[in-house]
């Protein structure tokens, strides 16, 4: 994997809209039975990149990340349009890559010809599991069948796809996990973005959970579904290049690489967050959630910022700890000490690598190991300590 590139900038752009919320999701998504104002939103969209650029000018942007929500709910006119507003206010590198995510529906599946032409060139499908019982478990609107179906619509489409499973799923074996994970190996090619299953407050899975009503692997065999992940992964050529992503080398998301590299991005749309470098100051920003209030905020402000924090080096500094040692290629200490005025502390390191946690390469870059990553929290806590 290619060392991080410190003209790396991307921006995201949330699209909020969901046919329906799964149980287990608390990401800022919305269900609304009437139709959605596509072009309002595009024009606000486009206000907010505009405002946004004009406190982060002279950028160039190397990926864009459509996420949400739904992205494959707007019609492909409305991503061009979105696009093309980044395109005016901002350089666009030649080689960007541009990720749109998609619900492996079949209806949104027939919508990939005119993404591809808007200017999308990688798909990530949420598929989350490969059979139906699981997937109906999950709240999902797509059978295993519709989803493979999907991804190999989205494989005549663009050069680059991924896709999502949720593993340690209720009454799921370490077996049936490795056979579930060698079908997606097959059909992935050069992506997987693969992650436990979590229990947030304010899902309805929670309630359930809570109730006994819902009853999710214990931590030994959620330990065991992890190592199966890494082993089978590995072997078949699809390693973790982040402690949830898998991809053969160079196919790694660029995208997610800034956030981990502690790069600059843009947050577009309502709920977005985002981290600039305005003045020589890290800003920490985070947009309006509710959809229609972040409309109104834009059409009225210029963008919909709520939350505009400056980060100081400490908090930079941890940030940039927290999110780079998820990262297989792991931090460069001395950026570390760059951003906080101070060094990691050699006896923290020194007995962590005793454990086994971390290594120390011969550059002096520091990597957590295969053991460590499973307690990645304490290893992170007590380093920033």
């Amino acid at each position: 994997m290619s060392r991080a590139n410190k003209d790396a900038f991307g921006v995201y752009v949330h699209w909020p809209f969901c046919l329906s919320k799964c149980p287990y999701c608390d990401f800022n998504s919305h269900v609304r039975h009437a139709a959605i104002d596509e072009a309002r939103f595009a024009s606000a969209f486009a206000r907010e990149i505009a405002t946004t650029a004009a406190r982060a000018p002279g950028r160039e942007v190397t990926s864009i990340f459509l996420g949400g929500g739904t992205p494959s709910l707007m019609q492909p006119s409305t991503v061009g349009a979105v696009l093309d507003a980044i395109g005016k206010h901002w350089t666009v590198a030649k080689d960007v890559e541009v990720t749109l995510e998609a619900n492996p529906t079949s209806v949104e599946a027939t919508r990939f010809a005119g993404y591809r032409s808007a200017g999308v060139n990688r798909v990530s499908l949420g598929v989350q599991a490969l059979d139906d019982a699981s997937l109906k478990a999950l709240g999902r609107m797509h059978s295993a069948r519709e989803a493979l179906d999907a991804v190999a619509i989205a494989r005549r489409s663009f050069d680059r796809y991924s896709f999502d499973l949720i593993y340690a799923r209720p009454d799921q074996t370490p077996a049936m996990w490795a056979d579930e994970l060698r079908l997606a190996i097959d059909e992935a090619a050069e992506h997987l973005s693969l992650y436990q299953l979590t229990i947030e407050e304010g899902t309805p899975f929670f309630g359930l959970h809570q109730a006994g009503k819902l009853k999710t692997p214990d931590e030994a065999v959620a330990r065991a579904l992890y190592d199966v992940t890494q082993e089978t992964c590995d072997k078949l050529g699809l390693p973790a290049y982040e402690i949830s992503n898998h991809a053969r080398r160079g196919a790694e998301c660029r995208h997610n690489l800034v956030y981990w590299r502690g790069e600059e991005y843009a947050g577009i749309g309502p709920g977005a967050h985002g981290r600039l470098d305005i003045d020589g100051i890290r800003h920490a920003t985070a947009t309006e959630k509710r959809p229609e209030a972040w409309l109104m905020r834009v059409e009225t402000n210029g963008d919909g910022i709520v939350t505009d924090d400056l980060l100081n080096s400490e908090e930079r500094a941890d940030e940039f700890l927290l999110m780079g040692l998820r990262l297989a290629e792991g931090i460069d200490p001395e950026r570390y000490k760059a951003l906080a005025g101070r060094p990691l502390d050699p006896k923290r390191i020194a007995l962590l690598r005793e454990e086994g946690a971390i290594t120390v390469d011969a550059t002096g870059r520091l990597r957590v190991t295969s053991s460590g990553f499973p307690v990645l929290d304490a290893v992170v806590a007590d380093l920033a300590a």
